[in-house]
């Protein structure tokens, strides 16, 4: 992916994003919350992260 097209999909996810917000509040009341909590449960991230990477890292090789 070149730098030009990586700019422009950043550019219009966060466009898309900005509009998701603007159509549906509720939604950038339920994203605010979530970060609020992430405080308290970033172990609970932290433990599917390191799944995730242990996942991909243990994976046969073909």
């Amino acid at each position: 992916m070149n730098p030009r097209l990586s700019r422009f999909a950043l550019t219009a996810a966060l466009i898309a994003l900005v509009l998701l917000c603007l159509l549906f509040p509720r939604m950038l009341a339920f994203a605010e919350i979530a970060g609020r909590e992430l405080r308290y449960l970033w172990w609970l991230v932290l433990i599917i992260a390191v799944c995730l990477w242990l996942s991909f890292k243990l994976r046969p090789r073909k």
